[in-house]
């Protein structure tokens, strides 16, 4: 019966803190590096967020008033006036139509030379954009594809460090190796803590800024072919 109970009493547990402090001075800096990965990586993934939200929303805002109807010039001025760089879409048309204003009034400027200036300069300010959009996501792809291999490291550190612990203990028994264990493998969840939010957020901001993209794209088309036009119909009167 006393053996009954002391069967049944209560064992003492291990916090994962305590695991963290009595692990090797080399799994705790991969610790370490994991977890600053860990912060740096969830702020990078919140600004990437709003900014892509930013992003989309000012790009709905610049479609609704480019299509409205009103006159080119004063869309040009509403949206290069506002006391800031235009970013986006309106960054896009700023520099296209400025560039078309410029030429627009040279008679020396054929008109194929001037749609390959107001062309070349969309794709400057959409590759100025793009690189804008996927700033930081090389970040989160580094985390996402390295820390559960970093976390590995600490973990098979830590089993080798236990394993040697055992082989010159007189006493060999689980006891006495399942905490070196239990903190070795500590590493290897940190890992993957660290790196499964990285690979969410990375593939669903990829996704999101390729979108993006596409909207970028098409509009450059779409005004391209709008200036072709009213060159053509210049030239004509």
């Amino acid at each position: 019966m006393e053996n009954a109970i002391n069967l049944a009493a209560p064992k003492d547990t291990i916090s994962i803190m305590a695991l963290v402090m009595e692990a090797s001075l080399l799994v705790q800096l991969v610790m370490l590096i994991l977890l600053l990965a860990s912060v740096i990586s969830w702020t990078m993934i919140f600004t990437k967020y709003f900014n892509i939200k930013t992003a989309s929303r000012d790009a709905d805002n610049f479609e609704d008033d480019f299509w409205s109807g009103g006159d080119m010039d004063t869309l040009f001025h509403t949206w290069a006036g506002r006391g800031r760089h235009p970013e986006g879409m309106a960054s896009i048309f700023v520099a296209g139509y400025r560039e078309y204003t410029r030429l627009g009034g040279k008679a020396s400027v054929g008109r194929q030379d001037m749609l390959d200036a107001v062309h070349r300069t969309m794709r400057v300010a959409l590759m100025r954009e793009t690189d804008e959009l996927e700033t930081h996501l090389s970040f989160l792809a580094t985390v996402g594809s390295t820390s559960p291999y970093v976390g590995l490291f600490g973990t098979v550190w830590g089993i080798m460090n236990s394993f040697r612990s055992l082989g010159v203990a007189q006493q060999a028994t689980i006891a006495s190796v399942a905490p070196g264990i239990a903190e070795a493998l500590v590493a290897t969840a940190m890992g993957l803590f660290a790196a499964i939010p990285a690979v969410i957020a990375y593939n669903r901001f990829s996704n999101r800024i390729e979108r993006l993209l596409s909207r970028y794209e098409a509009f450059a088309d779409e005004f391209l072919s709008i200036v072709n036009r009213q060159t053509m119909s210049s030239k004509t009167a």
